[in-house]
């Protein structure tokens, strides 16, 4: 079973938490339509997925939630190079150095990153807002970068855009390998084929 969820700001990438924060748990809803032949939502083989991949406390976007262990392994592991997709709010104008350090790798407390493809793109126009709100600042702009990813370390792209001189503000991912976020809002789901 394969569920494409747009994890909302402020949700623990996990199914439960003993603080009571908000977790992915609360995101699947009793009555998810499930594919032909899959049990309901109810059922306990619900329980059994999985994130294939995090995201952070502070970040959003696509999650792709599976029971199958293989496809999690062929997401997760960096030997396969399988592409994470991000929008990243960033402070400032990223010049032109700035571009291509991401896209060469940059290096982190804990080693040199591998290069992401890294473009400069317009705010999107479908975004959602986020609660809280980022914060914003009159004197300082902000820019929208889409990364590009083939790895996964903890806060990664954070990390990188910071060593560059420009910290994120807000990140969304949009894709994971052949998936991509498509119209989910928030808190919504759909079962993948």
């Amino acid at each position: 079973m394969r569920v494409l969820l747009n994890k909302p700001y402020g949700t623990l990438c996990q199914f439960t938490d003993r603080d009571g924060r908000p977790t992915l748990a609360a995101l699947l809803p009793p009555d998810v339509p499930a594919p032909t032949g899959a049990p309901p939502a109810h059922d306990p083989a619900w329980r059994r997925l999985y994130a294939a991949g995090r995201l952070d406390h502070d970040s959003e976007g696509l999650l792709l939630l599976t029971d199958e262990g293989a496809l999690i392994q062929r997401l997760t592991d960096p030997r396969h190079h399988a592409p994470k997709t991000y929008l990243a709010q960033v402070e400032r104008e990223p010049d032109a150095a700035a571009l291509q350090a991401l896209r060469r790798g940059v290096t982190l407390n804990d080693g040199p990153t591998r290069p992401a493809e890294t473009q400069r793109v317009a705010a999107p126009d479908w975004l959602w807002p986020r609660d809280p709100p980022i914060r914003a600042r009159e004197s300082v702009a902000d820019a929208w970068l889409q990364i590009t990813l083939r790895e996964g370390r903890n806060r990664q792209i954070r990390r990188m855009t910071a060593a560059v001189g420009h910290p994120t503000l807000r990140l969304i991912r949009i894709g994971i390998g052949p998936w991509r976020l498509g119209g989910l809002t928030p808190g919504a789901l759909r079962v993948a084929d």
